[in-house]
């Protein structure tokens, strides 16, 4: 992999064109005119193809709403790929989101309603009411799916065991706790890390092998709700761990942490070296817009202190994924170049986005991600690269 290697850290928006038949609403012209633009723009290959098929406007069957996700999938596979990114997934076209969709295909959960994340955005909470089971992967066809017409390398982002345990209401582990027991505190502790570790080593673990089996060697395991809960930072190491298990070393694994107090991790977060490849954290959200690379011009780098001397590659958050401002090359380049001077090796520095980019529009996501290359490569001329 080259020094400064780049790519899209989560999700991406949805097109209309993909949205609305599986909400029962009928596309207009202006859906249509979206995938014809952006078919001409990122060079799809079927795009024809698809215009015939959304032609239809309403009343979709199950294998045309099949073949809508898998033209979806392919766009956000070209977008990132048009953009320059080495390394390319679809941004989540063939998910729901990131907790929903794969607790939809576990045993043991049943959806109790809507909660609000961000941005006004919901998704529908689940409650563990039998211990967690997996009638088979869920993630491993939109592997090959996307695999069969990706022309760079592929990632796969797995949502972690902490984040769904975290997101989810528990009736089965800790449902007999009684309040008021004695050592109530320690009886739920030890019932919420039998249900964390059951996740990790029952669901995430098998879903990680197979999608080893079937050929990806990115796999990444996002876990934003990692710090939520201070003195569990033990428990999600251990988590993590065991979702990786023998697989450790096999394929190059990557943690995603967004929006968090970072301090907590460390130095917990070292012990697992030779488990986790990359640690991928947000950085530009709490950073300024002034170009440089001077520490008062960098100010929401200084996690950097706490990376440099261990073994994982930093994942370098360099895009700001709530705001439209299109990031200039130059102000890429001047965090990469910081981050650079921090860790002593621009071998051990990838690039990508904070977050995922799907409350923006593919416009502005685009935008945002080709300057992302294009600073990065101003970076690696600066650096000889």
């Amino acid at each position: 992999m080259r020094p400064l290697f780049t790519h899209e850290i989560g999700s991406m928006a949805k097109p209309p064109w993909r949205v609305k038949p599986f909400r029962g609403k009928p596309l207009d012209d202006n859906d249509l005119e979206h995938a014809r633009e952006w078919g001409g723009r990122l060079g799809v290959e079927e795009q024809d193809e698809l215009l015939e098929l959304l032609a239809k406007r309403d009343g979709f069957t199950a294998e045309e709403k099949d073949r809508i996700v898998r033209f979806s999938s392919l766009f956000g596979v070209r977008l990132q790929e048009r953009a320059g990114l080495d390394l390319v997934w679809d941004g989540e076209q063939h998910r729901v989101e990131m907790y929903e969709y794969p607790v939809r295909r576990m045993g043991g959960f049943a959806f109790r309603g809507h909660v609000r994340s961000f941005d006004d955005k919901y998704y529908r909470k689940a409650s563990c009411v039998a211990r967690p089971s997996l009638e088979a992967p869920y993630h491993t066809e939109e592997y090959r799916t996307i695999a069969s017409f990706a022309r760079r390398e592929v990632k796969i982002p797995v949502t972690g065991a902490y984040t769904l345990v975290d997101w989810s209401f528990d009736e089965h582990y800790g449902g007999g706790v009684a309040p008021g027991a004695r050592d109530v505190g320690q009886t739920r502790k030890e019932a919420r890390a039998r249900f964390l570790y059951d996740v990790a080593g029952d669901i995430v673990h098998p879903n990680l092998c197979s999608l080893h089996e079937a050929g990806a060697r990115f796999l990444q395991i996002d876990e934003p709700a990692a710090t939520t809960k201070r003195d569990e930072i033990p428990e999600f190491i251990e988590a993590t761990r065991l979702s990786v298990g023998d697989l450790a070393g096999k394929a190059f694994f990557t943690v995603h942490i967004c929006f968090s107090n970072y301090d907590l991790l460390f130095p917990r977060l070292t012990e697992l070296e030779g488990v986790l490849d990359e640690v991928h954290l947000e950085y530009a959200n709490r950073d300024s817009r002034e170009p440089g690379v001077s520490k008062d011009k960098r100010i929401g780098y200084g996690i950097l202190d706490f990376l440099k001397g261990t073994a994982f590659v930093v994942g370098l958050g360099v895009l700001d994924v709530h705001t439209d401002f299109i990031e200039p090359p130059e102000l890429i380049r001047d965090r990469i170049l910081f981050a650079c001077e921090v860790v002593g090796d621009p071998g051990r520095v990838f690039v990508a986005p904070d977050c995922g980019l799907r409350t923006r529009t593919w416009e502005v996501a685009f935008a945002k991600l080709s300057n992302m290359v294009a600073g990065r490569d101003l970076a690696a001329e600066r650096l000889g690269l």
